[in-house]
């Protein structure tokens, strides 16, 4: 028998559905990526709320692309198997042995348990890299660097026919290269940048460990445009971390994707907050034609 009774819980619950349905309209049928990483990927609870709100996505007729970085993954392992790791200006050497070790982990371990706990949320997942199908191409980021990659040439009719079919993309971030003998690794948000551009993409989501861009007071800038993004980081208010993910978000904006956030990922269901609601939850940067607002954004 049902319970009569109406829990105020499931009122407030029935007025979130009911006024999320302007933002469900908006999104049907709109290209997400989403840049996966930090704290989360280790925590199991995490894990599974990020994975419900990924099927949720679909669900409701957004297509969501998954990229995923797995950067303490692939430290644990060179440790594991005495790796040494050099560094040039703070940055990876990636030689031939590290590249094969990062390509195991981000490909096999890291992908695939993103990919399950899709699946045991009731959605439908598929594993990739950038070497599948020639879906990112790369050149040398910096010789010094090794086998690190820069994005040269996408091709995503893969996540198209994926997209076709129900199915949400997990991408691990390792390409080939112009040789395809080569494999490349390459920065988590570089490579969700470039496919959200390839695709050009309603929105690209960074999720990270920060609450987003700050200005001199220490607050959370909400909304910019890519002259104010440029104008902050020529001031040294965007600074350290924040400036690669900033270009990420500068870059994918030229190349066509309507709307870059760099969101706090700590933050339970950050996703949905930043597409179905006026809350947000971190910065968004816009094309400039576009209007501040984040709900007509």
């Amino acid at each position: 028998m049902r319970k009569q009774k109406m829990d105020q819980d499931w009122i407030a619950t029935a007025r979130t559905l009911s006024e999320a349905l302007p933002f469900l309209q908006r999104y049907t049928g709109a290209i997400v990526v989403v840049k996966f990483g930090g704290n989360a990927m280790g925590d199991d609870d995490a894990m599974a709320e990020f994975a419900r709100d990924i099927v949720l996505m679909r669900q409701v007729g957004v297509n969501p692309v998954v990229v995923h970085g797995g950067g303490p993954m692939i430290n644990d392992m060179l440790k594991r198997l005495n790796i040494e790791s050099r560094f040039v200006r703070g940055k990876r050497v990636t030689d031939k042995a590290t590249v094969e070790v990062v390509e195991m982990v981000l490909t096999g371990l890291v992908n695939k348990r993103i990919v399950q706990a899709i699946m045991d949320e009731g959605g439908r997942a598929v594993g990739l890299s950038g070497k599948d199908d020639d879906l990112i191409v790369c050149e040398p980021d910096d010789p010094e660097l090794g086998f690190v990659g820069k994005p040269v040439e996408m091709n995503v009719q893969v996540l198209r026919d994926l997209f076709a079919a129900g199915i949400i993309p997990v991408v691990a971030p390792v390409a080939t290269g112009r040789n395809v003998t080569e494999t490349y690794n390459v920065n988590g948000d570089t490579a969700a940048g470039a496919i959200a551009g390839a695709l050009r993409a309603d929105r690209l989501l960074l999720l990270t460990d920060v609450s987003g861009v700050k200005n001199t007071a220490g607050e959370v800038v909400t909304a910019m445009t890519p002259q104010e993004v440029r104008s902050m980081i020529a001031d040294g208010i965007i600074a350290g971390g924040m400036i690669p993910k900033t270009e990420t978000a500068l870059k994918a904006i030229e190349d066509g994707v309507r709307a870059v956030v760099i969101l706090d990922g700590r933050v339970p269901n950050a996703c949905l907050l930043e597409l179905f609601t006026e809350l947000g939850a971190g910065s968004l940067i816009r094309s400039a034609e576009l209007s501040p607002v984040r709900e007509n954004g």
